[in-house]
């Protein structure tokens, strides 16, 4: 995982994720990367999964 914290507390699954790093751009090149969990993950100490991509607009140079 990149940038990706999650917190389970009951049954209370919280995310954090750091909105100013910067990971470079994604593979097709149109998309920068903020935060990433590599594909599928399981929820910390859950039979849950999750998949998630945080990116924004490649900026113009």
């Amino acid at each position: 995982m990149k940038n990706v914290e999650l917190i389970v507390e009951g049954t209370i699954l919280t995310i954090k994720v750091d909105l100013s790093k910067d990971f470079g751009p994604s593979s097709s090149g149109k998309t920068t990367i903020i935060a990433t969990t590599e594909g599928n993950v399981s929820v910390p100490g859950r039979e849950e999964k999750i998949g998630l991509n945080v990116y924004k607009k490649k900026e113009a140079a």
